[in-house]
């Protein structure tokens, strides 16, 4: 049974506008991912299909076309998702002021899509009662909505702003996701016909490349595998002894599912799931929990994250060798 200061807290925070704004705000994300989940659609795969007068979106991550940064967590999710439902033929986003910053506007009677911004802040009272107390200040997490326009719904915009990027053939994906394999150090063992990560030996398994179909679809599933290798103790320190079937279990193949996506649009490589007979148990965390999307959603970005930067590191140090040579 809950105690008095436990239910003391929740009428304050119910009285607490932030804290109600917060609370919303997870509710009103995750009740919209729910809502695709159900209709049998996963936010996280192919939201460039939607092709537009000007032909179809290629796979990347959304960015802010006026710094060139990616965007990350939820947000990728939330704006794949405005880009099937209107249909733009860009990943490209905007504030109302950027927009002026960068030399044009956002068309009149159009209609933004709000993403969400989470950090963590100290209050003051906090900082003077780690200091009277003698320990640790508490930082209190927050989260705030702004809203975004896409490059499509502006005019006058100067050219120099970051665009998406051109799609590249296949054949230049391949070599590039081969790197990017190669640069994470993770162990990979090909043969058989499964693939799956054991994280107490710290090796992936995947069937040999001719087993596959589509030749793509290796790398799909080998990106996947490496996400659940991002998880072990000496990388990122996800739980990744779940048994199978449980909640925590399918918590860790979303992160997975998702952070493979986010790679595959990074390399250009359309997503595709790889393990969609887990919507169901997907649905019920997410049901319970209106927090249990934002904390995939990041744990798939940092990832990925963690991914791409060996491999950055390692086109660094090459081309570093080029140059003294």
């Amino acid at each position: 049974m809950p105690n008095r200061s436990s239910r003391r807290a929740r009428r304050e925070d119910s009285a607490n506008p932030a804290v109600e704004n917060r609370t919303n705000l997870y509710d009103e994300v995750t009740r919209r991912i729910v809502s695709e989940l159900e209709a049998g659609r996963l936010p996280w795969v192919q939201p460039w299909a939607g092709a537009s007068s000007s032909g179809e979106v290629g796979p990347s991550l959304p960015r802010n076309a006026l710094t060139g940064r990616t965007y990350s967590g939820v947000n990728i999710l939330i704006l794949w998702g405005a880009v099937i439902a209107h249909r733009f033929p860009s990943q490209s986003w905007l504030t109302f002021r950027q927009a002026q910053e960068a030399g044009g506007c956002v068309r009149k009677g159009e209609h933004g899509q709000c993403v969400v911004y989470a950090d963590r802040f100290t209050p003051e009272a906090e900082k003077e009662r780690a200091a009277r107390d003698g320990d640790d200040a508490r930082a209190v997490s927050f989260l705030k909505r702004f809203t975004v326009f896409n490059v499509a719904q502006c005019d006058g915009l100067r050219s120099d702003l970051a665009g998406d990027p051109a799609p590249l053939p296949e054949r230049e994906i391949i070599p590039i996701a081969e790197q990017v394999i190669a640069a994470s150090g993770v162990d990979f063992s090909i043969g058989g016909n499964r693939a799956y990560y054991v994280p107490s030996e710290d090796f992936v398994a995947v069937p040999p490349q001719p087993a596959f179909f589509d030749q793509i679809n290796y790398y799909r599933t080998c990106l996947h595998e490496l996400t659940h290798a991002t998880g072990h103790a000496k990388r990122l320190g996800r739980n990744l002894t779940n048994p199978f079937g449980s909640k925590d279990y399918a918590r860790e193949e979303l992160v997975a599912e998702m952070g493979s996506a986010f790679l595959c649009a990074e390399l250009g490589i359309v997503p595709t799931v790889r393990h969609a007979d887990y919507i169901g148990t997907w649905l019920e965390v997410l049901r319970e929990d209106n927090r249990a999307i934002f904390r995939a959603a990041s744990a798939a970005t940092k990832a990925a994250e963690w991914i791409l930067s060996r491999h950055r590191d390692a086109q660094e140090q090459q081309a570093a060798g080029r140059i003294v040579a």
